[in-house]
């Protein structure tokens, strides 16, 4: 099935876009700005024209997948197009886009999603040629431009990383996963030591009152 890809130059949100138009059916939007981009929790995501790649599908749902695995595989595909040669880019858990930079991690875009009846709406945002100033982060921004990758044209880089997420119960291994086993983790209201990824997409992590496994609505500012 081929998604039909709607071409956007300004909008609030290619994933608010999608949720309030249920009628286009399954399609990928892609827009040159946004002007109310989001991340998790409600962070805002800064979508410049000309800076990055902004983009929403509404694909039919995957079956048999956990839902903590779903922004996962999809993010793991993302980085599959993006970096085709596997150099640089891996994943943070729960679903961000990341690489390691002169010894220190950064983040280049990350991924929401959301279930609303028959179909899943996934919404990526992916620093290509500028990066964003936010100060104040453990762990700072970046672009593809900045590690050396020079990104394909948007439309051609949304049309692949669709077809990818159309086939998201097959299972893509990033480059690289953090925090790996052992790695020291402090989040808003606590701390403790990873234990590992689970297979349905949890975090296994161990603190002082025990091993926790955590879900990605659970906690933030991981670091």
């Amino acid at each position: 099935m081929e998604l039909p890809l709607i071409r956007l130059a300004e909008i609030d949100s290619t994933q608010a876009f999608l949720r309030r138009s249920p009628h286009l059916g399954f399609c990928v939007v892609l827009a040159d700005s946004q002007t109310e981009g989001r991340g998790r929790q409600g962070h805002r995501w800064e979508s410049a024209a000309g800076a990055g790649l902004w983009m929403s599908a509404a694909l039919p749902a995957p079956a048999g997948v956990a839902p903590g695995l779903v922004l996962q595989r999809a993010m793991a595909a993302a980085a599959r197009v993006l970096d085709p040669e596997g150099r640089v880019l891996g994943l943070k858990w729960p679903n961000d886009l990341v690489a390691w930079k002169d010894g220190h991690l950064v983040k280049l875009g990350g991924i929401l999603g959301e279930q609303i009846g028959g179909r899943l709406i996934l919404g990526l945002g992916v620093n290509l040629t500028a990066t964003p100033h936010i100060p104040g982060r453990a762990i700072p921004p970046a672009s593809l431009k900045d590690l050396g990758l020079t990104p394909s044209a948007p439309d051609l880089l949304a049309f692949h990383i669709s077809n990818f997420w159309k086939k998201l119960e097959q299972e893509i291994q990033p480059l690289f996963r953090w925090p790996d086993p052992g790695t020291p983790l402090q989040w808003e209201d606590g701390q403790g030591t990873c234990l590992g990824w689970e297979p349905d997409g949890r975090l296994k992590v161990a603190t002082a009152e025990g091993v926790r496994r955590l879900s990605a609505g659970e906690i933030s500012g991981l670091n």
